[in-house]
């Protein structure tokens, strides 16, 4: 399939009790499809998945992929770590739920370039799903030139990349002047989203779209069919809320939003991160409410 338009990490909502909130989880997922959400991650960094159990996450797996089933929606799935072996075993569990593999360049370690293509190409060959790399190398310490990022482009079972490099650079110009026609660039970074979406990707993987989906997929459709007046108007009143929800580590804001609206029923996040604090969950309503009054 064709991975353009916008995909939505979901949070991991948390009951009172801190279980998942099985209920409040499935209805998310149905509320950012119904706003014009193209698909769904589950388990992605939004998530929490590092704190979940075995079963916590079959259980959020269960609910994306039903919700995505009903609605006819593609469901990617967040997979893969540093190791390879490990990587391999995780992406082998699959089934025919699960649209695309979204896996991470090899964090901490920071392998070389050559090493990154060749975790992949080992990926690719034996994944029962097409791979979409992740490239966040703020959190995985592994820039990668624009050259392997079209080399990854490239390999056989890779439909695309979720970019989220932390800015647009001289390396995002080239990689994105180059990249081949029928690979996928989803933008991951939301406060980026337009400026990548201007040279050409073709959707993104944004995490505020939990708090304004109709808002960010109007960006994406505007950005892809026009007018553009409205893709740079939609861009610059998303740019306050992307940056009030980012104010704190993902996805607290995020949360504390979510549950001031009553869309989840706590805050709550597991550690090692804490709730966002009350200021800053303030700012990113104030700053929710300014961009609905414009866009």
């Amino acid at each position: 399939m064709t991975f353009t338009g916008l995909f939505v990490p979901l949070v991991t909502p948390f009951t009172a009790t801190g279980a998942v909130a099985a209920a409040a989880l499935e209805t998310l997922a149905h509320e950012v499809l119904e706003a014009g959400a193209r698909g769904i991650v589950a388990l992605g960094t939004t998530a929490e998945p590092v704190t979940l159990t075995g079963a916590e996450r079959r259980l959020v797996l269960d609910i994306c992929g039903a919700v995505c089933r009903e609605r006819q929606a593609p469901l990617i799935v967040a997979a893969g770590s540093n190791v390879t072996a490990d990587s391999v075993r995780s992406l082998a569990a699959f089934d025919d739920r699960v649209a695309a593999a979204l896996t991470v360049v090899p964090y901490y370690n920071r392998p070389s370039e050559d090493v990154v293509l060749e975790h992949f190409r080992r990926l690719a060959a034996v994944s029962p799903v097409p791979l979409l790399v992740y490239h966040v190398p703020y959190r995985t310490g592994r820039p990668l030139s624009a050259e392997t990022l079209c080399r990854l482009a490239e390999l056989p079972n890779v439909a695309g990349l979720k970019y989220a490099a932390g800015g647009i650079d001289d390396s995002t110009i080239e990689f994105m002047s180059r990249v081949p026609s029928d690979t996928a660039v989803l933008a991951g970074d939301d406060l980026h989203a337009a400026p990548l979406l201007a040279l050409g990707a073709q959707g993104g993987i944004l995490a505020c779209a939990n708090v304004a989906p109709a808002g960010y997929a109007e960006l994406i459709a505007a950005w892809q069919s026009g007018p553009l007046d409205r893709a740079r108007t939609i861009g610059n009143r998303l740019a306050p809320l992307a940056t009030a929800l980012f104010a704190e580590p993902n996805p607290t804001v995020l949360k504390g939003v979510l549950a001031a609206q009553g869309r989840i029923p706590t805050a709550d996040v597991r550690l090692p991160l804490l709730p966002a604090h009350e200021s800053s969950v303030a700012a990113a309503l104030t700053a929710l409410e300014s961009t609905y009054a414009v866009v």
